[in-house]
């Protein structure tokens, strides 16, 4: 049903465009504006959602090859992600089972093991611990026990989702929702990884809400994108996923390639372009926007929450389609770099602002309207995962 759906989607954009109009929320909603700015609500959504809900943590093209890995921290958490010699993907807690420190150090390589620089004991990509530097002072111990901890991982379409607990039966499959099976049709598993860096925000769900808002495009974008953007964009969720079509053609892609192009063309004449057009956001933090920098590419954008409420930091990581030439590398580092400014210096300079402000104290609710119901959408979730218990979250999705 993948291409049906897409397809369904793309027809009503096509609709909407040709009559005006755009899909709206039954009502404008307010949210709190301490959500914001409370120190222990910041924790609460730490531990409750962060260390509960399934994270996309990686592309698979970031780790194609066995051996490849990846570390990051999250939320406090080291994690390190290794594709083994039977091409699965793990995750592991990053921390030796001798004295807790970093089994691997370096943020991206390729290794048939990892040697603890601390005392060298060594784990290999299954993470079955393998040697005992000086085992025979150091006295008998089970190795089976003392294995790096595996926490629940899911490769689909591309992606690789895992979750901070290793105890958690939640079921990573049930919470895509079937989004998963949309995210596919980007073929995401033959895509090329281009590069990353890391970027300062504010509150998390403060960043967060700019990726689900094409209101502000032709206001806060007016110089990038353009003041005549369309600030209109349709909303179509997929449990707490949620994906924005704008029924325009203003937004930059090739003449032709926008969703709401596709009026008059047949099913089968829909190029693959269209039907992936738009921003899509994967609950609770990821960003996938396609972008057109010498060929086709997509920054996925990993929203994690900082040190402290009014902090946060995004991995901005580019993806293209097709390997590029050096012709297309130099259109892309320009593109990449010109995303770089568009998020910095106008999205996040502003949610910045914005935090200050609502930090003074003064302001009781922030609003989405009918247009913005991306937003309300996520908010809504976020209070569903807070008020779940561990037993519960199954039953949510």
């Amino acid at each position: 049903m993948g291409r049906e759906q897409l397809i369904e989607m793309v027809k009503d954009t096509a609709a909407h465009t040709e009559a005006g109009t755009m899909r709206q929320a039954p009502d404008v909603a307010k949210v709190k504006a301490d959500v914001y700015i409370n120190p222990d609500r910041f924790e609460e959504e730490c531990a409750k959602v962060f260390r509960r809900i399934p994270l996309m943590m990686a592309a698979s093209c970031e780790i194609p090859n066995a051996g490849d890995f990846k570390t990051m921290e999250t939320v406090g958490v080291p994690v390190l992600l290794v594709r083994g010699k039977d091409g699965e993907a793990r995750a592991f807690l990053n921390s030796c089972s001798h004295r807790g420190t970093n089994v691997a150090t370096d943020e991206r390589g390729n290794a048939s093991r990892f040697v603890c620089p601390y005392h060298g004991w060594t784990f290999n990509q299954t993470g079955d611990l393998v040697g005992v530097a000086s085992s025979e002072d150091f006295g008998a111990v089970d190795k089976d026990d003392l294995c790096l901890q595996q926490f629940p991982i899911l490769e689909k379409a591309g992606l690789i989702w895992v979750t901070l607990d290793p105890k958690s039966t939640l079921d990573i499959s049930k919470f895509l929702s079937g989004y998963d099976e949309l995210l596919g049709a980007f073929g995401f598993e033959n895509w090329h990884f281009f590069e990353s860096r890391t970027l300062k925000g504010p509150n998390w769900k403060i960043a967060y809400d700019g990726y689900l808002d094409f209101y502000h495009l032709p206001v806060l974008h007016a110089n990038t994108f353009g003041a005549d953007t369309s600030n209109r964009a349709n909303f179509y969720s997929f449990g707490p996923h949620t994906r924005l079509l704008a029924p325009s053609t203003s937004m930059p892609v090739p003449e032709g390639m926008g969703a709401a192009s596709q009026a008059d063309k047949s099913d089968d004449d829909i190029p693959v372009e269209s039907l992936l057009d738009g921003v899509w956001t994967i609950f609770p933090h990821i960003s996938i926007a396609t972008f057109y920098g010498g060929s086709r590419g997509v920054m996925i954008s990993q929203l994690f929450p900082g040190d402290n409420v009014s902090e946060s930091y995004t991995v901005q990581n580019y993806l293209m389609a097709e390997p590029p030439t050096d012709e297309i590398r130099e259109q892309a580092h320009a593109q990449f770099s010109m995303l770089e400014t568009v998020v910095a210096e106008e999205d996040y300079a502003t949610g910045i602002r914005q935090q200050k402000a609502l930090e003074a104290g003064f302001t009781d609710y922030v609003y989405f309207g009918r247009n913005e119901e991306g937003g309300q959408t996520f908010h809504g979730w976020v209070q569903k995962i807070l008020d779940a218990s561990d037993e519960e979250l199954n039953d949510l999705f």
